[in-house]
């Protein structure tokens, strides 16, 4: 899997608002990915 800094702010908004709606059936894995996407959109501002 590409490092999150690698990708676009496309593709960080596409699946940041994905595993948002899904959020309620994500488990463990898929909740850290979701952190991960959203510190760096936060970085990036």
């Amino acid at each position: 899997m590409i490092s999150k800094t690698q990708w676009n702010n496309n593709e960080l908004d596409y699946f940041q608002h994905a595993l948002s709606q899904l959020l309620p059936y994500v488990n463990a894995e898929g909740l850290s990915i979701l952190q991960e996407i959203n510190d760096e959109m936060h970085k990036r501002g």
